[in-house]
């Protein structure tokens, strides 16, 4: 039995779900305790030393990344395929990943900073909330370029290009700034969503979001109970839209981490 360590509100663990569902395999799923605090340990450190989901345990195989992870579902378990076939159309669909797993999804990270965690207020967490916007309809246009006359980003069929995508852009939809309507990639999100895999995760991502009393974690950032991990993406994404005193309020509180050494 595979084995998934994730967190339901993680767009890099939905990515895996999905893929996993789209293949028929049969997976337990697994929350480390202290992501928060920054205190986790145990199988799952060893799994992931990074101390960051998703991890995948499949007997004796420990894997993190989500990149990493849908890569060796794809040897291991290769029917059906999620990447495309020939070597330019898997370069594309992996360009794709990149730009939102490091760019759009320090998007998002940084929104939820602002409206769910309190790290901004007034008119800095406006001019965050505005940044966000315009960068996210500049990504927008870019995926509908991306997109072009296909129906899935992947090509014919749904796969990695396309799971790769919709859970950033559900992250945008529930911070209030869907795809425009009638656009091409509305049409697309509508279609991604339609699916069960895709549907399954977003279920979970919203049932987690209920449970967690969002309201409350302002206030255990406050008191350096609960701590964001700042990845280098989303460092840059909070310097360069207007949030640097953000950052060094938070170090200056200890209420943010990095990830952990190694060993």
């Amino acid at each position: 039995m595979i084995t998934l360590y994730e967190h339901p509100l993680s767009p890099y663990a939905q990515k895996v779900k999905i893929a996993l569902r789209e293949k028929g395999l049969a997976f337990e799923l697994q929350q480390p305790g202290g992501l928060g605090a920054g205190g986790a340990a145990g199988d799952f450190v060893t799994a992931s030393p990074r101390a960051e989901v998703p991890a995948l345990v499949d007997g004796d195989v420990r894997i993190f990344d989500s990149t990493i992870i849908l890569e060796y579902l794809d040897d291991a378990y290769p029917e059906p395929a999620m990447r495309p076939a020939g070597a330019a159309e898997r370069a594309r669909v992996r360009m794709l990943e990149e730009v939102m797993d490091t760019h759009f999804e320090a998007i998002n990270w940084g929104l939820s900073e602002v409206r769910w965690f309190g790290r901004a207020k007034g008119e800095q967490a406006e001019a965050l909330t505005a940044a966000a916007r315009r960068q996210t309809d500049g990504f927008y246009a870019w995926l509908e370029g991306q997109l072009g006359g296909r129906e899935w980003f992947n090509g014919e069929a749904f796969g990695w290009g396309d799971l790769s995508v919709v859970p950033y852009l559900n992250g945008s939809a529930g911070h209030g700034h869907p795809p425009p309507p009638a656009s091409k990639l509305a049409a697309w999100l509508a279609r991604a969503n339609a699916r069960p895999s895709v549907a399954k995760a977003t279920e979970e991502a919203m049932a987690s979001a209920r449970a967690s009393a969002m309201p409350n974690v302002a206030e255990l950032v406050e008191k350096g109970l609960f701590k964001r991990e700042y990845r280098d993406h989303r460092l840059e994404w909070m310097i360069k839209s207007g949030g640097v005193e953000v950052v060094l309020k938070g170090l200056e509180r200890d209420n943010i981490r990095f990830a952990p050494s190694f060993g």
